[in-house]
């Protein structure tokens, strides 16, 4: 036999052998084998359920398919299919409706611990957004002694289309919530899984930004994430409002919304919207967008009132908001105070008319002051704010809460010159990944990213974010505060605008009283 044959007979006789894979781990449907960044090991394209597609699409998640041999986790799986970009970030570079997968960063210390984890929900108005998005990278934290996860959930239409069909073929005669689903199965396989990793399944913290926060504040109020989690943290996005401001969370709603928009595709069944391309089902128009509806499953009631009777899942909550929320997210050159309340109107619809009396709009320059302060209490700041509150009012666990109010050097030659710590600003500080940007990062930034990182894995570690050299974080106990906030320098403080917050909570409070409609 010559050198080449034998060459070849050895490679086909290897490839029948247990070859040992240094960082080959056993999890749910075979073994995978990752690939080593420095000193952590890096676990990409997870499946944690099995393909949603075909008959499994508007299905709720299931169990892993199995494979042979070792899963090279080398490389991340495509974005869930979307349309738009999820700030900060760009467009994923590929997307599938095969895309429940996630990725684990792993310190080489775990193997023989067990490390407390993070799993990181992507923001993106539950329309986009990607779990391999370079910003949400855990390198940085996994470094600090964590085990970091990001996972993947059903966006747009795959991930929140409520119809009555789909309702009626559910055994917990519900729909709309497959991406919560996801997430929810996502924590299950952490449960199962992590310890392969060196990650405690006891000693799990999930967080999110946006979207991804609102999904935290859903999982705590949900009785399928009982136990799955030991922990909360939530950047700049709650779903605390009442039903009454948006009715369309209300799955009878949602089911109408979801036949106008198989009408939209000229689909007169959930059969026929199965039998669609996948991209097809990207141009249909979703009457009210993506977003959770209040169905019997996974979220048979609305949070407040889940939180407000202290039937959540009770854990540790790190909860805040971004000092700016609003000026990254809408065009202040067209506001004019002339037209100031009008323009509300037609961005919101009718809103009690003592939510828009607190901000002073007499010229330009403040009607454009007054409507990112608007926006910004409307959309993030109350919820954060009322999240808080609920879980020192009933909870038994503590809470700390946050305004985030560095302004990061964007470029002044771009759209972001202006936005100043606006939505998301946060996120470069609290992934410690200031040098993905060639922007001019100050000394001081680099100081309050080490601070933010650090406070962000001592509450992943122990409930509690303080720690040797930082400055103190005092636990919020009622609804003044206290809280930090998280600029350079890193001060104390009572909580911000609370008169303008305190409007909305009375306003909020009247409409609970009246009848969902």
């Amino acid at each position: 036999m010559n050198f080449a044959l034998r060459v070849a007979a050895l490679a086909v006789a290897l490839s029948f052998c247990v070859v040992p894979i240094a960082n080959a781990v056993d999890v749910d449907g075979g073994r995978l084998d990752g690939v080593q960044d420095g000193t952590l090991t890096v676990y990409k394209r997870v499946p944690f359920a099995a393909p949603p597609v075909g008959a499994l699409r508007w299905r709720e998640p299931q169990p892993v398919i199995p494979w042979s041999g070792v899963r090279l986790a080398d490389r991340f799986a495509p974005a869930c299919l979307q349309t738009g970009v999820s700030m900060p970030g760009e467009a994923p570079p590929a997307i599938s409706e095969d895309c429940l997968y996630l990725n684990i960063w792993v310190p080489a210390a775990a193997k023989s611990a067990r490390l407390p984890v993070l799993v990181w929900i992507y923001g993106g108005g539950f329309s986009n957004g990607s779990a391999s998005m370079p910003l949400y990278w855990g390198d940085a934290l996994a470094r600090r002694g964590i085990v970091v996860v990001t996972i993947a959930y059903r966006v747009g239409p795959f991930g929140f289309l409520a119809h009555p069909q789909l309702t009626h073929e559910s055994s917990h005669r519900s729909s709309g919530n497959y991406g919560l689903m996801d997430q929810v199965a996502a924590l299950e396989w952490v449960r199962r899984n992590i310890a392969a990793f060196g990650g405690d399944p006891k000693r799990v913290t999930i967080a999110g930004q946006s979207a991804g926060s609102m999904s935290v504040s859903i999982l705590m109020a949900s009785p399928l994430a009982k136990g799955l989690f030991q922990g909360a943290i939530g950047e700049s996005g709650g779903f605390f409002e009442p039903t009454q401001l948006a009715p369309n969370f209300l799955l009878a709603n949602a089911e109408h919304d979801g036949e106008a928009y198989a009408a939209s595709l000229g689909a007169g069944s959930v059969a026929a919207l199965r039998q669609l391309p996948a991209a097809e089902l990207l141009k249909g128009k979703m009457p009210s967008g993506s977003h959770p509806v209040i169905e019997p499953y996974l979220l048979p009631e609305a949070p407040f009132d889940i939180f407000a009777a202290g039937r959540q899942n009770d854990v540790p909550v790190l909860v805040g908001a971004n000092a700016e929320e609003a000026r990254a997210l809408i065009d202040l050159k067209g506001v004019k105070a002339a037209t100031f309340a009008a323009d509300i109107e037609k961005a919101f619809g009718a809103l009690p008319p003592q939510l828009i009396a607190n901000y002073s709009h007499t010229t330009d320059d403040e009607a454009r002051q007054s409507r990112v302060d608007f926006e910004s209490d409307l959309r993030f700041r109350w919820d954060m704010w009322a999240w808080a509150r609920l879980q020192a009012a009933t909870g038994k666990s503590k809470v700390y809460f946050y305004r985030f109010s560095q302004k990061p050097p964007f470029p002044a030659d771009s759209v972001r010159a202006a936005w100043g710590a606006s939505h998301f600003a946060e996120l470069w500080y609290v992934f410690d990944h200031l040098d993905q940007e060639p922007w001019r990062w100050s000394a001081a930034d680099r100081r309050l990213a080490n601070s933010i990182s650090a406070y962000w894995v001592n509450f992943v570690k122990s409930g509690d974010p303080n720690g040797s050299g930082l400055p103190l974080w005092p636990g919020f106990t009622g609804a003044n505060g206290p809280a930090l906030t998280l600029a350079e320098p890193i001060t104390t403080h009572d909580v911000a605008d609370l008169q303008r917050l305190q409007v909305f909570d009375e306003v909020y409070s009247q409409l609970r009283r009246a009848p969902a409609k």
